[in-house]
């Protein structure tokens, strides 16, 4: 199993993500509205602007504060990346 590090300290399974998207379109803005009123939604932005959405796929919507491309660049790469069992 791999894991992703999307931002302070925050880690997320690279098996279970299914898209790493901007947040700009409406069409995703209403995917992270319509999760955070079901309850779907986790925030690991520590307060700050969120930059990325991950979809994952238990259908939760993890928000980040790092760029799309930098989440990217880790779930190919090896930076940031934590080996486990």
């Amino acid at each position: 199993m791999q894991l992703i590090n999307i931002g302070f300290g925050n880690i997320v399974s690279s098996d279970r993500i299914i898209a790493i998207v901007s947040p700009e379109s409406a069409p995703i803005k209403r995917l992270v509205q319509d999760a955070k009123d079901t309850g779907r939604a986790i925030d690991a932005t520590c307060g700050r602007r969120t930059r990325a959405v991950i979809v994952m796929d238990s259908n939760h919507v993890v928000l980040s504060a790092v760029q799309p491309e930098t989440v990217a660049g880790r779930f190919e790469g090896d930076t940031n990346k934590v080996e486990t069992e």
